[in-house]
């Protein structure tokens, strides 16, 4: 959509118009709702000053790039949204050639503008990358690093602020919000670089009072931090004020230099029953517009339930444990526990990394860490997991929330990889629950175990009722049938939610085929007795697993069986192709990989081998 020649007010009428659009949609479909809503007046000002055809346009986590979908050619393909086979929550590149970069994971953004400001200018293109960041992202170490290399390079780059809890930095009075205007301004900028070439040929002394005075108005004004960078600033700017932003947005485009333009909006603005800092509509389900009530929920209670009334129950006994979360208290359940133990749990923003490292500090203290986070966002802090935890074998907890497919999020936020990549590390031990039952059982096991311990559970609820298979101690490498037959020679071998997909299948096989039914419980280290005891038994393993099928559960077993020197035992593999998992609703998900029940019965029942 070409907006250049629009006029102001016809360029307010189409933020009206996207907002509405926005509303229609997501009260259907679910999604990001408030960060869309405050963030549309800015994406209309950058696609108004900038051509998003050849200036990367570069939004961080891009949960709030709706408008700019909707500005691209969209429009009525955004009915589709996070659907499966419709358009992404997020950009992606294979969807429109507008959107520059795949983004689903915070604090990428500066860097991605850092590598193409430096390709642009190898190439001597007359091309600037723009950059959409909100301010939680600003909590993430890589955007420092980022800008610390960017001041030093000065190559023409422009990162929009979006500050929707005027995190960075409040403005103190009518004289302070007089200056800040007047440094959006085109005159002050040209003033600030003519002072400054005028000082460079100026003797000492005038440069050191010249700077005091400088100095003294960053006191009364935000930008000091970006400015010690190297990185020009200006604003704060209103970032609903269409007008503003354009000026600002053009006297930073002019300055051929890495700038900052701060900006501060309301979340939410313009849908009330959603406006300000109010997490529930951040992300959400399909809801009445007119009411504002959410549709009603499955009444299954929630992995993440039980794992925050469970972990609230153990810290309620135990004064030693401890715990973090990276941004998603809520989402995790964890903001019940900080709420009741505000000195012992901790949201540190999106700082993965430095979640892992001080817990690693804390257990080495003598406390128990149970360190909070979705599967998808543990991959950030890989590292700290071998470096700070595992190396010195200390005792804490990875509770992986989200793992396995977790929907209309997609390809970014799936959790299908932790199983894989903590397998290589020593010192890691890791079980996922099948059902709320054993969840409670794990949570109270993994209090006393030793060295680090990976806990994965899905989003949502369960496959299995609560109890619906019998309950079994929780012992370090220990499996458990969940059924056994003296006839069968196949077994279904689960684990954590894929036990319950496991045991539905069994049922819907039931009078065809007799199975046995393994609930795994841990992949690391496994039962070896009791799988060296399977393999004399049954001589075909179906293996059900919500992780990558490269590096998964059966890959496990297959190496077991090859060290063990077992060679008449087949497996079967039911995990994740080789390839990044769509998005959509789970099961219309599960469904395109042949994974549902109808579909896994079926592939058994033309398996001639069993």
């Amino acid at each position: 959509m070409d907006i250049k020649n629009k006029s102001l007010e016809e360029l307010r009428e189409l933020c009206t118009q996207i907002r509405a659009r926005i509303i229609e949609v997501v009260s259907k479909n679910g999604g990001h709702l408030s960060s869309n809503m405050g963030a549309v007046e800015l994406i209309v000002a950058m696609h108004y000053v900038f051509d998003a055809a050849s200036d990367p346009f570069i939004f961080d986590v891009s949960h709030q790039s709706y408008a700019h979908k909707l500005l691209t050619d969209r429009w009525d393909e955004f009915g589709s949204l996070r659907q499966f086979g419709g358009i992404s929550g997020y950009t992606k590149p294979s969807e429109s050639k507008f959107d520059y970069f795949v983004a689903g994971h915070a604090s990428t953004s500066i860097s991605l503008a850092v590598g193409a400001a430096k390709a642009i200018s190898l190439k001597r293109e007359n091309r600037v990358p723009v950059v959409l960041i909100g301010d939680g992202s600003m909590s993430g170490g890589m955007t420092y690093e980022a800008m610390n290399e960017l001041g030093d390079l000065r190559l023409p780059c422009i990162i929009i602020l979006n500050d929707n809890k005027m995190s960075i930095s409040k403005p103190i009075g009518a004289f302070s919000k007089y200056l800040s205007q007047a440094m959006a301004g085109e005159t002050y900028q040209k003033f600030k670089s003519h002072v400054r070439e005028l000082l460079s040929h100026a003797p000492q002394s005038a440069t050191y009072m010249a700077k005091r005075f400088e100095n003294s108005l960053k006191l009364i004004i935000p930008g000091m931090y970006f400015e010690e960078l190297g990185l020009e600033y200006i604003g704060p700017v209103d970032g609903h004020n269409l007008a503003d932003l354009i000026s600002a947005l053009k006297t930073a485009k002019s300055a051929r230099k890495p700038v900052v333009v701060h900006t501060q909006t309301i979340k939410g603005k313009g849908y009330d029953k959603a406006e300000g800092y109010l997490e529930s509509w951040h992300g959400v389900g399909p809801f009445d517009i007119q009411s504002g009530e959410f549709k009603k929920k499955s009444a299954a209670k929630s992995a993440t339930q039980i794992y925050a009334e469970a972990l609230l129950n153990l810290a309620a006994k135990h004064e030693n444990v401890v715990g973090v979360t990276a941004a998603m208290p809520s989402g995790t359940g964890m903001d019940k526990l900080i709420e009741k133990f505000p000195r012992r749990f901790w949201d540190v923003a999106i700082a993965e990394p430095h979640a892992l490292s001080s817990m690693a500090a804390m257990a080495r203290e003598g406390f128990k860490p149970y360190v909070t986070i979705y599967s998808t966002f543990m991959q950030r802090a890989f590292d700290q997991i071998v470096h700070d935890a595992a190396i010195m074998n200390l005792s804490l907890v990875l509770a992986m929330d989200r793992a396995g497919i977790v929907g209309e999020d997609g390809e970014t936020h799936e959790g299908v990889f932790d199983v894989s990549f903590l397998n290589a590390i020593p010192n890691v031990s890791m079980c996922a629950p099948r059902d709320e039952a054993s969840f409670k059982r794990i949570i109270e096991y993994s209090y006393a175990h030793e060295g680090v311990l990976a806990i994965r559970y899905p989003r949502g609820s369960f496959i299995l009722g609560c109890d619906e298979t019998g309950a079994s101690a929780v012992e370090l490498a220990k499996s458990v049938f969940l059924k056994r037959s003296d006839s069968a020679r196949v077994a279904l071998i689960g684990y954590g939610n894929g036990a319950g997909r496991a045991y539905k299948t069994a049922e819907a096989l039931e009078g065809q085929i007799e199975t046995d039914i393994v609930d795994l419980v841990f992949a690391k280290p496994l039962d070896a007795e009791f799988l060296r005891s399977l393999a004399r038994k049954d001589k075909i393993w179906y293996v059900f697993s919500d992780n990558a099928k490269k590096g998964g559960i059966g890959e496990i077993l297959s190496a077991f069986l090859q060290e063990n020197e077992i060679s008449d035992v087949k497996i079967v593999s039911f995990e994740f192709a080789d390839i990044f998992l769509p998005h959509g609703k789970t099961a219309d998900v599960e469904r395109s990989l042949g994974l549902d029940i109808q579909t896994l019965t079926e592939r058994i029942l033309s398996d001639k081998k069993y």
